[in-house]
C-alpha cells in the first residue's frame, strides 16, 4: 500500500517529554532567531515552560528520565513493553513529545496551496481528494513550529509530497504505474529532477521533455526549486544526498518484493534508517530560516542522533499504518510484521516490541542530543530542538489524520 494511503490512525495519548526547553535554555543570538513572516496577523506562539528558581533556564513540567541500565537497540524492549497497556489494534502509547504548535488556520492555508500546486502539475490526477485528506499542510504546521511563514511551509510540503509521490508512482501502487522491473530506471531519472543532469546540448531537449512528461519528476523539480529560495548551496547539497539515500531504500524494498521474501528485523531497521523521513527532517533549518553548518550536520555524533530520530519517526508510520495494511490483503513491510515473522510471536506482541524499539530510539536521541547541545553551535542547538519538535508534530499528525473507509481509498 502506498505511503499516502497509510496515513490513518485513532487518537493517541502522549507520554510527554519536552527536551526542547532544555536545548533552548540559552537564548539564540539575534541573527539566529526564527524567521517570521511580514504578515502582522500571524505570530508564532510557543508554549512557555516553567523555570525553576536559580536555574536561569527553562525546565519542562515533566521531563523524561534518562535511560538507566544497559543501552543499545533492543536492550530496553522488555522493560518498556512491560509498562505498556494496549488493547486490540490500538497503537500503544509512545515515548514522544507533544506538538509544540497547533494553528489550524495556518495548516489549512498551506494545505490549500499544496493541493492547488499538485493539481497544476498533474500530480495525483483524479485522486486529489487523497492529497487533501492526508493534510500535509497540517504536518508542515505541526512539524516546523519555528516559522509561521506559509510559503516556507509550502516549500517543505511540496518536497515531502514529491517524495511520497515517487514512492506511490514507482514503488508501491500498481494502479499508478509502479512495476518492480522499472523501479531502478525510474528512480535514476527522478533523481536528475532534484540534482539536474548536464548533458551535451544536443540532448537537452530530450531531458527537458522527460521532465515534463512525468508529474513525479515535475513535482520533484519544482518542489526543490521552491525550497531553493530559502536554502543555500550547502543545504541543498545535503538534501540531494538524503534524497539519493531515500531512493536506495526504495530500491531495497523493491528487491524484497521481487524476491518474495521478508527481511530480518536487523535488516529492516537498517532499511528504515534510509527509507525514512530523514529528507523531511533535513529541511528543518531551511524552513526555520537559518543554516546549520555542513561540518556539524556531517559530524558522526550528530548523524547518529538525527538518523535515530528519523528512524523512530518512520516507525510511527509503521505502527499507525499496520491495521490498514492488514486489510489490503497484500504483503506489506512494517516493523510489527517483520518482528512477528522472525520471532513467531502474536501480532499484539510484535506491536508492543515495535513500540519499545521506537521508544528506545527516541530516548537515545533525547540523551545524545542534550549532550550535543551543550558543546555545539547555537545553530546545532536549534536544529536538534527542531528535530525534537518534528518528532512531536509527526506523531500528532499521524494520530489525527482521517481514517480511510477502505484499503484502496
Amino acid at each position: 500500500m502506498s505511503l499516502l494511503s497509510r496515513m490513518t490512525a485513532p487518537t493517541a495519548r502522549h507520554d510527554v517529554a519536552r527536551l526542547v526547553a532544555t536545548l533552548l535554555a540559552s537564548p539564540p543570538h539575534q541573527s539566529d532567531r526564527p524567521h517570521l513572516s511580514d504578515n502582522p496577523h500571524r505570530r508564532l506562539r510557543p508554549a512557555a515552560p516553567k523555570r525553576l528558581p536559580g536555574t536561569g533556564g527553562a525546565v519542562p513540567e515533566r521531563r523524561a528520565p534518562l535511560p538507566t541500565g544497559p543501552t543499545g537497540l533492543g536492550t530496553s524492549a522488555a522493560r518498556i513493553a512491560a509498562k505498556r497497556k494496549v488493547v486490540g489494534d490500538a497503537v500503544p502509547d509512545l515515548y514522544c513529545p507533544p506538538a509544540l504548535r497547533v494553528d489550524p488556520a495556518l495548516a489549512d492555508e498551506v494545505n490549500v496551496r499544496l493541493v492547488a500546486w499538485a493539481e497544476e502539475i498533474g500530480l495525483y490526477a483524479g485522486r486529489l481528494d487523497r492529497v487533501r485528506a492526508a493534510d500535509f499542510g497540517r504536518l508542515m504546521m505541526l512539524a516546523h513550529p519555528d516559522t509561521d511563514d506559509p510559503d516556507r511551509l509550502l516549500a517543505a510540503g511540496k518536497c515531502a509530497l514529491a517524495e511520497w509521490a515517487t514512492d506511490d508512482y514507482y514503488c508501491d501502487d500498481e494502479t499508478m504505474g509502479s512495476a518492480p522491473a522499472l523501479l531502478g530506471a525510474q528512480l535514476g531519472i527522478a533523481y536528475t529532477a532534484v540534482d539536474p543532469t548536464h548533458p551535451p546540448l544536443g540532448y537537452v531537449p530530450a531531458v527537458e521533455q522527460a521532465m515534463q512528461d512525468d508529474p513525479v519528476r515535475t513535482a520533484l523539480r519544482t518542489g526543490f526549486a521552491h525550497l531553493g529560495r530559502y536554502a543555500d548551496a550547502s543545504q541543498l547539497a545535503r538534501l540531494h544526498h538524503e534524497v539519493a539515500v531515500l531512493f536506495v531504500g526504495y530500491c531495497q524494498e523493491g528487491s524484497w518484493r521481487t524476491q518474495g521474501r521478508m527481511p530480518a528485523v536487523w535488516e529492516y531497521l537498517a532499511h528504515r534508517q534510509i527509507n525514512s523521513f530523514l529528507p523531511c527532517i533535513a529541511m528543518t533549518d531551511m524552513v526555520g530560516g537559518y543554516a546549520l553548518p555542513a561540518a556539524e550536520y556531517a559530524d558522526p555524533r550528530v548523524r547518529r542522533a538525527v538518523t535515530m530520530a528519523s528512524t523512530a519517526a518512520t516507525l510511527v508510520n509503521d505502527l499507525y499504518s499496520m491495521a490498514k495494511e492488514r486489510q489490503s490483503g497484500s504483503v506489506e513491510f512494517n516493523l510489527p510484521t517483520v518482528i512477528a515473522e522472525e520471532e513467531r510471536c502474536s501480532p499484539r506482541e510484535a506491536v508492543e516490541r515495535s513500540a519499545a524499539i521506537h521508544d528506545e530510539l527516541v530516548r537515545t536521541f533525547e540523551t545524545e542530543a542534550a549532550a550535543l547541545a551543550l558543546t555545539g553551535s547555537p545553530q546545532l542547538r536549534r536544529f536538534l530542538a527542531g528535530v525534537w519538535a518534528w518528532l512531536g508534530g509527526n506523531r500528532a499528525w499521524h494520530s489525527g489524520s482521517p481514517r480511510y473507509t477502505s484499503p484502496t481509498s
